[in-house]
């Protein structure tokens, strides 16, 4: 197992067209020439459309050329990844690379293409926690409250989600596997629909994208019991982790740049650099913060390394949870 990811993180990270070393370097200074379209899995104006046009408008500013959001949405963002995958390798096709591409490698079964060998990583940018939200009508106010809740109603508290596999279902089921309970999964065609049916006492909890329910919570029409990152929220300060009560818990969603496989290196290299600079900007790092995420930094090989481990961990609850597309 441990020889099989070396291989495949080799692969992720190796890019870098066959081409003289020369012309590779003259190429990358010249990049870009014309505008870079940059593809993205999801509709206008979600999470994921915002962070790409935020660090795109960066990028155009910074290197003189427009990075184009093309908003591919469908099939749990496959049409984007496979647009990309089959792009030429020259840098002027980019794909907004998340934790789905992670998750689908094990939920579907058929893909014509592999995202661990087809795509190139450029840089991470963002990581989002959901959070944890529940029903006021719920008689728990904190995680220890709402585990003792659900295991004396063993298969009667409903998780709403935005659909099978989605990122608040995944977080759903390993808070399932790790604190013990049975919960029983009710998905619905997004997070709107989802939030709805949770406002209007459908369903018990929700593990919903942070920035979707983040004023429910402050107004209290819905009780946010934890963050599911790693550390707290400075979008919710007094709202602590899943992992302070249910230890090594953590799942947040990430945003990052990626391209075809064979893309020079020097170009992969100048794309780095500036998503870097990007994400340390002041004022975008402030525009992540209100977007309830934390920036992240790093060589592409940082977030190879970041892609195949979480490949690894959600393909690990994929098939325990016996999670199958709809």
């Amino acid at each position: 197992m441990k020889l099989l990811a070396r291989r495949q993180f080799l692969r992720l990270t190796a890019g870098g067209a066959a081409l003289p070393v020369d012309l590779r370097i003259a190429w990358a200074q010249t990049y870009p020439s014309r505008p870079v379209r940059w593809i993205v899995g999801f509709p206008p104006a979600g999470g994921n459309d915002i962070v790409a046009r935020l660090m795109g408008q960066w990028l155009s500013e910074r290197l003189g050329q427009p990075f184009v959001i093309e908003n591919r949405p469908g099939a749990a963002t496959n049409i984007a990844t496979q647009a990309v995958a089959t792009a030429p390798p020259d840098g002027y096709t980019l794909l907004l690379a998340g934790l789905p591409n992670a998750s689908n490698a094990a939920l579907f079964g058929n893909l014509n293409f592999n995202f661990i060998r087809d795509i190139t990583p450029i840089a991470g940018m963002i990581r989002i926690p959901n959070v944890m939200v529940v029903n006021p009508s719920v008689p728990a106010r904190t995680v220890a409250e709402f585990i003792a809740y659900a295991k004396a109603h063993p298969g009667k508290v409903n998780m709403a989600s935005a659909g099978t596999g989605s990122a608040g279902h995944l977080a759903g089921e390993l808070f399932k596997m790790m604190a013990g309970v049975d919960l029983v999964h009710v998905p619905y065609g997004g997070n709107g629909p989802a939030l709805t049916a949770l406002l209007g006492g459908q369903v018990d909890v929700l593990f919903a994208s942070l920035p979707s329910s983040i004023e429910y919570v402050r107004t209290d029409r819905l009780r946010g019991l934890a963050v599911t990152g790693a550390m707290r929220s400075e979008a919710l300060p007094d709202v602590p982790t899943i992992g302070e009560i249910v230890t090594g818990y953590e799942m947040s969603a990430w945003f990052g740049a990626a391209a075809p496989k064979g893309t020079p290196a020097e170009v992969i290299d100048k794309i780095n650099q500036e998503i870097n600079a990007g994400v340390a900007d002041p004022k975008m790092k402030a525009r992540f913060t209100d977007l309830g995420g934390i920036a992240i930094t790093g060589s592409p090989r940082d977030f190879g390394k970041l892609i195949v481990e979480e490949t690894k961990k959600w393909g690990k609850v994929i098939h325990a949870a016996n999670i199958k597309p709809q």
